[in-house]
């Protein structure tokens, strides 16, 4: 990457409804936080965007059903994510709000545009009617059978059992999601885009970005070869973004036409805060739209087409898809009382523990990947406090009591030390080429192998016998490394290793070239990590000793 490179990295938007999980941090907000700390070790002008999805059926019957108005339910889940994403150290630029004037008015901006443009038209469609309550009944207010699987207490729009989509009408027995009373059919005036308008244009979009992942792309390029069905992009309902025509009073838009354009807006409104033009960053920028494999259609198919049809901003570089996280080898499932909140886990364990073993068993594919808690207890323990807590704890508590903490001299230096140093380069390339690429796992474990080394050599150099000035000093400065490969993964106890370190100087990937000069002195050192004891995991869902 160049330097001075704008980097644009944003994440799939959590919906207003509910508390973050591990799955949903594992798959999107870790991957995309590790990538935007990275970018700014490389001095890039990076802006790193979330916020909520505040807008849809699920928040007006949820809203409804606690007495409160979805203004008011919004906010609350807002507050509650930005603290949980604060405790998992994840590092927003800004976080935001799809109900907000700016996401409301770019969302109306790219309606009008689409209408005049001709992709948007109007279609008369038979939908539910609730008698009792006076309202039409969007997906999410119809709930009857699955008319695939058979399933019961269904939504209109998916079965949670079978995992596939239909329309609302296909529901065998539907009723009223609020009264429980059987609907009728009534006729209603819909607005839908022309998505089939823009198969070809999507296939060479797809073909042409050699960034987007082959598997994902292939599939994605299957369902258009399939033939894409025009999406109805309008709701019957009181909450969402107005639809900005007069004739089309009481209706909105439907929640996947304005979500993903908060990426837009939300960068736009960070970057016009600080006087830089919004929309021209956006344009010249690198993007990546990190999400999960469950939201693939709508962001490699709804998002660039709608991008394509307005025609003023820039379509995604990069749109990196991460497996679902599971739980002991079963999914997690509130209603089955299969699940660890990311509150809990927090409560028990630094953010950084959770993060280093994300990181280290979610693979840069859709494949799902798995939450073993023993595993995790192994890897924190092994990995983290034996393997690399061990070398920087020996090397800089070695540095305080035998030099009094001052960096010592490069003296006599053997064939073992050269090797030593050129691994610093060697490392350095390719865990630089492993983030670049987005494959953090390998990346982590490519450092921890560089760690591994570290000791190897700290064991067979033995300065306890003859205080080897060469290895000290050495060593120091693969401590000094160490804390930089690192910091995108575990920021936090990276940071108070810097701190002994004391170079006054902010970490920073060039500094992997700097060498700590002689004479320097650190602070004292304390143990960086501490291990678990199995019974810090007892009572967590899933934990067997």
């Amino acid at each position: 990457m160049n330097k001075m490179e704008k980097v644009v990295i944003t994440a799939a938007l959590p919906y207003s409804n509910g508390e973050i999980h591990l799955g949903h941090l594992a798959s999107t907000y870790l991957p995309a936080d590790i990538f935007a700390r990275f970018c700014r070790l490389r001095e890039k002008e990076v802006v790193f965007v979330c916020g909520g999805d505040d807008y849809g059926t699920p928040i007006l019957i949820k809203a409804e059903k606690e007495g409160k108005s979805p203004e008011e339910y919004v906010e609350y889940w807002h507050r509650r994510h930005k603290e949980s994403f604060k405790k998992a150290e994840i590092s927003f630029d800004f976080y935001y709000q799809t109900h907000s004037e700016e996401n409301r008015k770019l969302a109306q901006h790219f309606f009008k545009v689409l209408y005049e443009k001709g992709f948007i038209f109007k279609k008369k469609v038979m939908q539910f009617y609730c008698e009792f309550d006076k309202k039409f009944l969007p997906d999410r207010y119809v709930k009857g059978i699955c008319p695939f699987c058979g399933a019961e207490d269904q939504y209109g729009d998916g079965c949670e059992v079978c995992g596939k989509t239909y329309e609302p009408t296909q529901l065998k027995d539907p009723k009223c999601a609020i009264c429980g009373r059987k609907p009728i059919l009534k006729e209603s005036e819909h607005y839908f885009f022309k998505l089939s308008a823009f198969s070809e244009k999507l296939k060479e979009w797809l073909i042409a970005n050699k960034n987007l992942q082959a598997d994902v792309k292939n599939y994605v390029l299957k369902w258009i070869e399939e033939g894409l069905r025009d999406w109805d992009i309008t709701r019957d309902i009181s909450w969402g973004v107005p639809i900005p025509l007069k004739e089309a009073k009481g209706k909105v838009l439907y929640g996947w036409f304005e979500n993903h354009l908060g990426y837009i807006s939300f960068t736009l409104k960070y970057l016009s805060e600080k006087g830089i033009d919004g929309k021209k960053f956006w344009n010249s920028a690198m993007i990546y739209h990190f999400i999960g494999k469950d939201i693939i259609y709508h962001h490699y198919l709804f998002l660039p087409a709608m991008r394509i049809a307005e025609g003023s901003f820039k379509l995604p570089d990069f749109i990196p898809v991460r497996g679902h996280l599971l739980l002991e080898g079963k999914k997690f499932s509130k209603s089955r009382g299969w699940y660890i909140s990311l509150e809990e886990f927090l409560k028990r364990f630094p953010a950084d523990y959770l993060r280093f073993y994300l990181a280290y068993v979610t693979t840069y594919s859709q494949k799902d990947v798995n939450l073993s808690l023993k595993e995790f207890l192994a890897r924190i323990n092994n990995e983290l406090v034996a393997n690399i807590g061990n070398f920087i704890y020996r090397v800089l508590s070695f540095l305080w009591k035998n030099f009094d903490g001052i960096l010592p001299a490069i003296e006599k230096v053997e064939k073992i030390d050269e090797e030593f140093k050129k691994s610093f380069t060697d490392y350095k390339s390719e865990i630089e080429r492993l983030m670049e690429s987005l494959h953090f796992d390998k990346a982590l474990k490519k450092i921890l192998e560089f760690s591994s080394l570290c000791n190897q050599y700290f064991q067979s150099k033995k300065p306890w016998e003859n205080k080897d000035k060469t290895c000290i000093n050495l060593c120091t400065n693969a401590v000094k490394n160490l804390c930089i490969y690192l910091y995108p993964f575990i920021p936090n106890h990276i940071e108070k290793i810097w701190n002994v370190l004391a170079l006054n100087k902010k970490i920073n990937w060039n500094l992997l070239e700097y060498e700590i000069p002689a004479g320097h002195k650190i602070n004292k050192p304390e143990i960086p990590f501490k291990k678990i004891k199995e019974e810090e995991l007892e009572g967590l869902i899933g934990w067997k000793r």
